[in-house]
């Protein structure tokens, strides 16, 4: 069976040059299924030459078992036909097909250690050569519209099926070592978002044609299965019929990120921002220098008849498993009586110790399928005994780029040094400042990096100060990368994460839980900084 390098292409969602070239690749998938060829392509990964082709200008290469390499340049639409041969326009320039193509032979050619058994192909679907013989290129090394259909049966004509030989096994390592093919984060990003998001989706599709009086649904569902796509549905479906949905989690952090996915119409809160704005509506103004804060503001809630402007429609609570039994007397006194009500939550991500709270006679939905996060993070959070009940993986990508660096315990210069590491590995990797989050295994207290402006001076931080303003918002630090501690990260998640300062003498439950919810914050690349003797813990587990 063809073996195509590098994987993941399936999942990739494209347009322009780069969805013909997948289009050709699904065709040598279907029709070359029965051969022991490797075919390498480039669409939408990083390479040598950072662009779309596998290398040079060529888009695919193809392995046969005795090493013998055919290289196919796909030219897609129109192309010139001059004296001086067949001509393409990049980027507002002509290039001479023939030219790159023997450029890209002879460099590869001279980076071999050996003599290199190579031949080519010009793949031009869209256009028929109207004078083959001053292509500039021989008739029989051409396909174009006229043939195109016979692309894999000249590949098996240019490359006989033999048996494998030692010069494979030479060929494909230089192909590895010389191609360095990697996902390229800035075209996956998008796809992964977009793939995960309409996989997970399913939980708000048939969770919602639930049918009970009274609607009280409680969703108990692990780390990436669609409890936020629930959510938004609930709030879009209300806002939509006219009617007043309440949106209450426990991290501010969480609430300002769906305040800005939601529509106006209804009310986004974390539960203390709800007891601050009722204090402020009965002209109390809470005093947040005062140690005893939210303990009063708490209070304020707390058995009071509600008016009628504080009764909603539809109540959604995320993150219920960190809310206690007195808060979820308050919120539930905030719906309607014919209102709608759901409860979602994830035991392994409860880092507040408390007891999940009591819904006698509520309806109970399990959703145990983590479709966010990359299918080796969940099995790495399986085999070390992070997850209470079993977590599918249900996440289109098989393969997480996870990389472990190590400092010694109680060593803070090390920790940051190799946190920097860190992200120059996340840059390095094609991620761009707003992709990667720096999330500390530490609560903002005890943590250094999070107390930090900067992490160097090409690094700065963007973290919250622990301070709040006069209207109870929290100040941040101005800064290019975010850094948040997994407490306040919970609920969110960013395509490269670095999830650093992990230390610990015993792998208790809480250690297991912070891991969880750490890790699972990982879209595509995760870089765990940790010490030595957190490392070793880890590594006694799996």
């Amino acid at each position: 069976m063809a073996q195509i390098h590098p994987a993941g292409w399936r999942e990739m969602s494209v347009t322009g040059n780069a969805a013909r070239e997948i289009e050709t690749l699904s065709l040598l998938e279907q029709r070359l299924s029965d051969t022991p060829y490797s075919i390498y392509h480039g669409v939408h990964w990083t390479n040598v030459e950072q662009g779309y082709s596998v290398y040079g200008d060529v888009d695919f290469i193809v392995v046969a078992p005795n090493g013998r390499m055919l290289l196919i340049e796909q030219v897609a639409g129109f192309m010139n036909e001059t004296a001086d041969g067949l001509q393409k326009n990049f980027q507002g320039k002509p290039r001479k097909i023939r030219a790159h193509i023997l450029h890209t032979i002879e460099g590869l050619t001279r980076r071999y250690q050996g003599e290199l058994s190579i031949d080519y192909l010009l793949y031009c679907p869209d256009y028929t050569v109207r004078d083959p013989n001053l292509a500039g290129i021989d008739p029989r090394h051409i396909i174009d519209a006229t043939n195109k259909g016979k692309l894999a049966k000249i590949i098996r004509e240019a490359l006989p099926i033999t048996d494998k030989t030692d010069e494979f096994d030479k060929v494909t390592r230089f192909l590895g070592d010389t191609l360095s093919l990697r996902p390229d984060p800035s075209s996956m990003i998008g796809s992964a978002t977009q793939m995960v998001t309409r996989l997970s989706g399913g939980l708000a599709t048939w969770a919602r044609r639930l049918e009970f009086e009274p609607f009280r649904l409680r969703v108990v569902g692990t780390a990436g299965s669609g409890k936020t796509q629930l959510a938004l549905a609930e709030y879009q479906a209300a806002i939509d019929a006219g009617l007043r949905p309440l949106y209450v989690c426990f991290n501010r952090p969480l609430a300002d990120h769906i305040e800005r996915l939601v529509p106006p119409g209804g009310r986004v809160s974390t539960f203390h921002m709800l007891c601050d704005a009722y204090m402020r509506a009965q002209d109390v103004t809470p005093d947040y220098s005062s140690p005893e804060v939210w303990n009063e503001i708490e209070q304020a809630l707390a058995d009071v008849a509600l008016p009628e402007t504080w009764q909603y429609d539809v109540l959604i609570v995320d993150e219920g498993q960190d809310f206690s039994t007195a808060w979820r007397d308050i919120v539930l006194a905030m719906v309607k009586p014919n209102g709608r009500a759901i409860w979602l939550e994830d035991p392994d991500q409860n880092l507040y110790g408390r007891q999940m709270v009591a819904l006698p006679g509520w309806v109970k939905l399990h959703s145990d399928t983590n479709y966010r996060s990359p299918r080796q993070i969940v099995q790495m959070l399986k085999s070390m005994g992070a997850a209470r009940e079993p977590v599918e993986a249900g996440s289109p990508f098989k393969g997480a780029d996870i990389e472990e660096l190590t400092y010694p315990e109680g060593n803070t210069e090390a920790m940051l040094a190799q946190t920097r590491r860190a992200v120059t590995s996340c840059l390095a990797a094609g991620f761009g400042r707003h992709d990667i989050a720096i999330c500390s295994f530490r609560g903002r207290e005890k943590s250094a990096i999070l107390n930090l402006d900067k992490l160097s001076d090409a690094h700065t931080l963007r973290s919250f100060t622990g301070e709040y303003d006069l209207f109870g918002n929290p100040v941040f630090r101005e800064g290019g990368l975010l850094a948040e501690s997994v407490y306040r990260f919970k609920g969110q998640s960013a395509p490269a994460l670095i999830f650093t300062e992990i230390d610990f003498e015993d792998m208790t439950d809480l250690v297991l839980r912070k891991l969880f919810v750490g890790m699972t914050r990982a879209r595509l690349k995760l870089v765990l900084v940790m010490s030595d003797r957190a490392s070793l813990q880890l590594l006694d587990r799996m």
